[in-house]
């Protein structure tokens, strides 16, 4: 459901109960609130007139706090605080307590009123209170931009992704990426991109399983989710006959947006961790710690990533036939994701040398030896880039040190206090 639609059902709701439930009141209920004329109107028109007010200035702090955080972690994070559906409930709730007020306000001392509405006057305080808790929740969730709160949630939802993209799949699939045989010529069906660009935000690969199957055919994806598709870009590919038909059922399983989003997508996470990472290491900010704590949530990512069948990139049907070949990121995608920015702008950085050292060595030391061959891969390629860098031989050696806070406190080998800067024998005795 489109965002605007909640404030705006706030308000149709609000204006539809405002003509009926005063009237209603008037001919099936005799009780009055016993307050004055003028006490009832001085309660309502200042109901009214205080939500406008807070509704303006509760949304002005809330969004220029969304753009300064914004523009100080990464610009992608705009959308993700701006779409918060809570912004908008309260937006709904502040509309439609300013609207009922006014309707209630309309009826007290009518002709045929004869005082003020018990109900009505009980609902306004019953709204005024909504409004005050909304607010309340408003305030926390502004709380909640806090660099730390902003990491947190984005590890949260990163995790959230990897379990519902690689856990209990509702298709078959195969331990090892499939080897295309086939030459794209040879499939009689292709689908491509007509349109402005846009983002692939998920792909429903049960429905193309089951398109394929229908037909008896091999679907073959050409894009993955995150990719954005130009004007003719090839989407898919299918060895079944041309057929418009078709062609719009396959379609309909490839959702796509204006930007990315998280659904389908663990990149995105890790991306938008790398974005606050990279620029808090940026020289207009130049705040290393902020991208040590980013690290943190990035090596959490990456275990658990390890721990997923990152190959699985075939989808069979209840049968067993291969029907849908797609892609996914493998480790070696995530690894160079998460750290090669990082690694670059974090150069002349002991703090963050040190961090992503910790990071790889003990990454290395809790995952598969397969995959722990890259991670050690990537572990002398940055000790290289240390040996490269401008610092002086005593702070090449700091920078050799593990330290999971960064400055902060290394992790020695008991008994051997330069055990730390010889990164082989280090790796080697984690993984042993």
């Amino acid at each position: 459901m489109p965002l605007w639609l909640i404030p705006t059902f706030y308000a149709v709701a609000s204006i539809a109960a405002g003509f009926l439930l005063p009237r209603l009141e008037i001919n099936l209920l005799t009780a009055r609130l016993e307050m004055s004329i003028s006490s009832a109107q001085a309660y309502l028109s200042a109901v009214a007139s205080g939500m406008m007010a807070l509704t303006g200035i509760v949304f002005s702090i809330a969004f220029v706090l969304v753009q300064f955080n914004a523009v100080v972690y990464s610009p992608r994070l705009v959308i993700w605080f701006a779409r918060d559906r809570l912004l908008f409930h309260s937006l709904g709730m502040f509309v439609a307590t300013f609207m009922y007020s006014l309707a209630t306000l309309a009826w007290v001392d009518r002709q045929d009123g004869q005082g003020v509405p018990f109900l009505s006057a009980a609902i306004v305080a019953a709204m005024l209170v909504a409004s005050v808790l909304m607010l309340a929740q408003l305030v926390q969730r502004l709380n909640n931009l806090q660099i730390m709160r902003v990491l947190q949630e984005l590890g949260d939802t990163g995790r959230s992704v990897i379990a519902s993209t690689y856990a209990g799949l509702p298709w078959s699939t195969s331990e090892q990426a499939a080897p295309r045989q086939q030459q794209f010529e040879e499939y009689a069906l292709t689908v491509k991109h007509i349109g402005n660009p846009q983002s692939v935000i998920a792909i429903d690969i049960a429905k193309l399983v089951e398109h394929a199957r229908q037909v008896n055919g091999l679907v073959v994806m050409e894009c993955a989710v995150g990719d954005t598709l130009l004007e003719d870009t090839a989407i898919l590919h299918a060895n079944v006959a041309n057929s418009v038909a078709f062609k719009r059922r396959l379609v309909s399983c490839i959702h796509m947006g204006d930007q990315r989003t998280f659904e389908q997508d663990p990149k995105y996470a890790i991306r938008l961790l790398v974005d606050v990472a990279i620029k808090a290491l940026s020289p207009a900010i130049n705040d290393p710690t902020t991208a040590v704590q980013a690290i943190d949530q990035i090596e959490d990512l990456l275990r658990r990533l390890a721990k997923q069948d990152l190959d699985a990139c075939r989808a069979f049907d209840r049968d067993g036939v291969l029907r849908v070949i797609y892609q996914m990121p493998t480790w070696e995608d995530y690894l160079a994701l998460a750290f090669d920015e990082i690694r670059q702008f974090g150069s002349t950085s002991i703090q963050v040398m040190r961090r992503l050292r910790s990071a790889l060595v003990e990454l290395a030391g809790c995952i598969s030896s397969e995959r722990a061959k890259g991670v050690h891969t990537y572990l002398e390629h940055l000790d290289s880039g240390i040996e490269r860098s401008s610092f002086d031989p005593e702070d090449r050696a700091a920078a050799r040190i593990e330290d999971r806070q960064g400055l902060g406190l290394s992790h020695r080998l008991e008994g051997d206090a330069e055990a730390s800067t010889r990164p082989a024998e280090r790796a080697r005795w984690l993984g042993s």
